[in-house]
């Protein structure tokens, strides 16, 4: 990608020329991009700035794919844009961008970064850690500049505004005609400047069907442990990107093939690792294709119902576990979850209006299982009833013996009242619960009695 010069004894990398693709011989229009991009576009070269939309969305309309957002390149900063636009809000400290609105359509308009590290030690805003960017709002004046610190020559083309031209510095058209990924620059530097590349390749390689480049892909499972290293909570944003954009599960293989699931989900490779007749892997594998389907059709998908299947495994060992020391169903199933919701933040941060969900789904199994009388008809209107009856379905479809209480729901969902009321007779009662007697306190130490 660069021929190499000595000046001094040190190699000093030659960048070469960019090449300049003409509108007559690309196939990308003006017709193809958001009115509210374009709006953006000229306002900037209106007032004299560079603009060029740039990344995902050239690289899906050369593809010719319909991009989900569209982002502008500059050399306008971002206080500079936010005073071109009203409606223009600063946002991170990472990396500082512009975000300009237009009702639920939102401009992500990032300013040049520059690639010259005596710049950026001068100016003291690129903070690295053990070769990881921290923060980088060291700000360049040109594409040349700002090419080299993208990540995959796809996401590295720059559309012109001024001439309707494709600006290409690092060979990226030929790779997307050759459908490869390839990372610019050293791979192992680039992983460790920001670990989450590596999540980036295997989501980019499914999502456009793009084999990895040799040298992009062979340092992913040597470095993976460089996750660990990510914070939770932005984690937990990639793995939404990772699963909920129509390719989970063929991301989720991937993920497996290089040894990158364990360091998002620790517990769960192990008890995928550990489940010999293979139910746990058949649930996990059936919740990501159903969820591809539901995305397909343009049906809507909950969060909160992949991470209950994501983590059923670990939580069945874990309420093993606490059944062999002698707690009750219910309580094992509650120190269960606690168990593993616990330890899952502490790799990706599942934000609590999420595990709240997944934690009923999880509480509404045994009840389900149950089929209790007396407590049947008010399932049936319990906010997360149909989401625990379909995870129920996905566990027996998965391998569980539950085809009895499957059968059983999904008849008593169809049935007129007085069926219900018959079905609700020819169930066994349950065993009543001993009351304890008023004053008397359970013993500290004492066994719990279901």
């Amino acid at each position: 990608m660069t021929d190499h010069t000595l000046t001094s004894g040190n190699v000093v990398p030659l960048r070469p020329p960019p090449r300049i693709i003409p509108r007559a011989e690309h196939c990308i229009s003006r017709s193809q991009i958001s009115e509210y991009a374009l709006k953006v576009l000229y306002r900037l070269k209106n007032a004299g700035y560079q603009a060029y939309l740039v990344g995902g969305s050239v690289r899906d309309l050369l593809l010719g794919r319909r991009p989900k957002d569209f982002d502008i390149a500059t050399n306008a900063h971002p206080e500079q844009v936010r005073e071109l636009f009203k409606n223009c809000r600063l946002i991170g400290r990472r990396f500082r961008l512009a975000h300009v609105h237009f009702g639920p359509e939102i401009i992500e308009v990032a300013t040049f970064r520059s690639s010259d590290e005596a710049q950026a030690e001068a100016e003291g805003d690129r903070v690295m850690e053990d070769g990881r960017i921290l923060r980088d709002n060291v700000y360049g004046s040109s594409v040349e500049e700002d090419v080299w610190r993208r990540d995959f020559t796809a996401n590295a083309l720059y559309y012109n505004i001024e001439d309707f031209s494709i600006v290409d510095y690092v060979g990226g058209v030929a790779d997307i005609q050759a459908r490869q990924l390839r990372l610019i620059g050293d791979p192992y530097a680039r992983y460790r400047e920001d670990p989450v590349r590596l999540l980036r390749a295997i989501r980019f390689a499914q999502k456009l069907g793009l084999a990895i480049h040799p040298d992009t892909e062979r340092p992913i499972t040597e470095l993976g442990h460089l996750l660990e290293q990510i914070p939770s909570a932005r984690l937990f944003e990639e793995v939404l990107k990772l699963f909920l954009g129509a390719h989970a599960l063929p991301t989720y293989e991937a993920l497996r093939h290089y040894r990158l699931f364990g360091h998002l989900f620790p517990d769960v490779e192990t008890a995928l690792a550990e489940g010999g007749d293979g139910t746990a892997s058949r649930l996990v594998a059936l919740a990501l294709a159903n969820t591809d389907r539901r995305i397909a059709a343009d049906k809507p998908v909950t969060p909160a119902f992949l991470f209950a299947a994501l983590l059923w495994p670990p939580l069945v060992q874990r309420e093993q576990y606490h059944r062999g020391h002698g707690h009750p169903p219910l309580m094992a199933m509650q120190l269960a979850q606690e168990d593993v919701v616990s330890r899952q933040a502490a790799r990706v941060a599942i934000p609590r209006r999420f595990t709240q969900v997944t934690r009923e789904i999880w509480s509404l199994q045994w009840r389900l299982e149950q089929r209790a009388p007396k407590s049947a008809l008010r399932m049936l209107g319990h906010p997360r009833f149909r989401a625990a009856y379909d995870f129920l379905l996905l566990r027996a479809e998965a391998g569980e013996a539950l085809s009895d209480s499957c059968q059983w729901w999904t008849r008593f969902q169809a049935e007129n009242e007085h069926a219900r009321s018959q079905m609700l007779s020819e169930l066994p009662s349950q065993p009543r619960r001993r009351k304890r007697r008023p004053g008397r306190r359970k013993r500290a130490g004492a066994a719990h009695t279901p």
